[in-house]
């Protein structure tokens, strides 16, 4: 284990990370990571308890001054350090997710942590651009202007499928804009969120700034959503989870951002290039193994098209290599755990008795028995309103559906709660351009499924959430706007004080 994971003896102090140290939690009950590819554990470690929690926010109250007080250009010049800590530990972290998660080290190292420096980058630079409102004067003798202010204390809770990137999104836009945070990661995945912190500290963020506390979402996770102190909840995991926390989160009235599920559709219009359409339903859904919010998951095909692309797509994802995270050729890990692999396996057994499993739809054996496993799936003739279309599965699962006219294809791809995200696929300019105004979505991508760059938001539409991640929007989430206004005379009575005083 130590030759996948050489910093594995970083946390023999402990997996909290509050006010710039590792601690022990104190609930009296541990968890243990385990490493989907083989089963065997990774890390037992102590898990928060509410006290905690009070800690870590306790951490953040006392940081925020001083880090709200810093200049701009203060704050940018630290996460241009932390962005270079990141890169001199991009290794670690690469293996630490790989590890943790059954991410194939080639995506850690090509895409979760790259992606992770090039965010941290973007919001060191943006932070020299926080902006309010220009001076005017709007009001006879006034003259008015916005101020854009940090909220304070920001509690975060991030997924186990990204942890690494999902931690970066709700940290690096809070500290940027002059707010501390406490983040909650998931219990399966807390690795690469504390050697995240690790970094921040040698970057030389001040201690409390960036705060991890690792423990259940019951205990941890609803005390810090409802703690007083925490002026904002930001949340990134499925809808029915996302009810909860709005839940708890109104009883104070705090700000809150939700980056919920998603079930993304894949629209191929029948002049679509079938080539690249099929190769891209195979990357776009085999993304993470399929545990993205954003992968695609309905691909709808017009007629023309739709078994040529049923075809060229199952040929594509039989010559998937699936294996071991650490080997260079593998390109589909395992699930992150038995039970969500037992959870995926299930949407497909269920759907056998309305659907056809064209290719897929097992667990693999040999040398890979023991691990998280499930191969590459494409399940073709379901019914809109079956299981597989309309729930969230979370897994290497592509459903296929034909259509017959553009207007339909477009009202099927809206025809689930969601709308985190989807793609469109045709040579036609004015066909693409009325699929992205009239797909209900977040993201609209043209001929194209999945990339995303830190110069642009994210976020979902529906029960996807609202708020976004990454970009100069992200800082709508995480400032508050004040108006100030000076009154640029000296007369003791104004011409608005006679609605008061009268004229006498």
């Amino acid at each position: 284990m130590q030759d996948r994971f050489p910093a594995q003896e970083r946390f023999k102090d402990g997996a909290q990370y509050i006010a710039g140290r590792l601690t022990h939690g104190t609930s009296g009950r541990e968890h243990t990571v385990v490493d989907p590819a083989t089963g065997e554990e990774v890390l037992t470690y102590a898990l928060a308890s509410t006290a905690d929690v009070d800690a870590a926010v306790a951490a953040a109250r006392a940081a925020f001054p001083g880090w709200a007080g810093a200049t701009p250009g203060e704050r940018s010049d630290a996460l241009h350090r932390f962005a270079a800590v990141l890169a001199d530990r991009a290794d670690d972290l690469a293996r630490a997710e790989s590890l943790q998660c059954g991410k194939p080290l080639k995506l850690t190292r090509e895409f979760d942590v790259p992606g992770t420096i090039d965010n941290t980058a973007f919001f060191a630079g943006a932070a020299r651009h926080l902006q309010g409102q220009s001076a005017g004067e709007y009001s006879g003798d006034h003259t008015s202007y916005v101020r854009r202010e940090p909220i304070g204390v920001v509690g975060s809770i991030a997924p186990w499928n990204y942890p690494l990137q999902m931690a970066a999104w709700k940290i690096l836009p809070a500290i940027a804009a002059g707010n501390t945070i406490v983040l909650k990661p998931a219990e399966l995945s807390p690795l690469t969120s504390l050697l995240f912190a690790e970094a921040a500290t040698a970057a030389g963020i001040p201690d409390g700034v960036i705060n991890i506390v690792t423990g259940t979402g019951r205990e941890a996770g609803e005390h810090l959503v409802g703690h007083p102190d925490v002026a904002m909840t930001s949340f990134t995991g499925s809808t029915a989870v996302g009810k909860r926390v709005a839940e708890v989160a109104t009883a104070t009235v705090k700000r809150l951002h939700l980056e919920l599920g998603g079930k993304a559709p894949f629209v191929v219009f029948d002049d679509a290039d079938l080539e690249a359409a099929a190769n891209g339903a195979v990357a776009g859904a085999l993304i993470n193994t399929g545990q993205d919010c954003t992968a695609a998951t309905r691909a709808y095909v017009q007629r023309p098209l739709y078994e040529a692309f049923v075809e060229r797509t199952a040929a594509l994802m039989e010559t998937v290599r699936v294996g071991d995270p650490f080997a260079p050729g593998t390109d589909l890990g395992p699930l992150v755990s038995h039970v969500q692999r037992d959870r995926v396996a299930g949407f497909v057994d269920r759907a056998r008795g309305y659907a056809r499993v064209v290719t897929g739809g097992e667990t693999p054996l040999g040398d890979l028995k023991n691990g998280a496993y499930y191969l590459p799936t494409l399940i073709a003739d379901a019914a809109q309103d079956s299981e597989v279309v309309q729930s969230e599965i979370f897994g290497p699962v592509l459903v296929v559906l034909p259509f017959d006219s553009d207007d339909e294809g477009i009202r099927l791809a809206n025809d689930t709660p969601y709308g985190l995200a989807a793609s469109a696929w045709s040579r036609d300019v004015y066909r693409a351009n009325r699929a992205t105004r009239e797909i209900q979505a977040g993201c609209v991508w043209v001929n194209d499924h999945i990339p995303i760059i830190s110069e642009m938001p994210h976020g979902g539409y529906k029960a996807s959430g609202f708020g976004k991640d990454m970009s100069a929007y992200s800082f709508e989430e995480y400032t508050q706007i004040k108006h100030v206004m000076f009154d640029n005379t000296a007369v003791a009575r104004k011409p608005w004080h006679r609605t008061i005083f009268g004229d006498s």
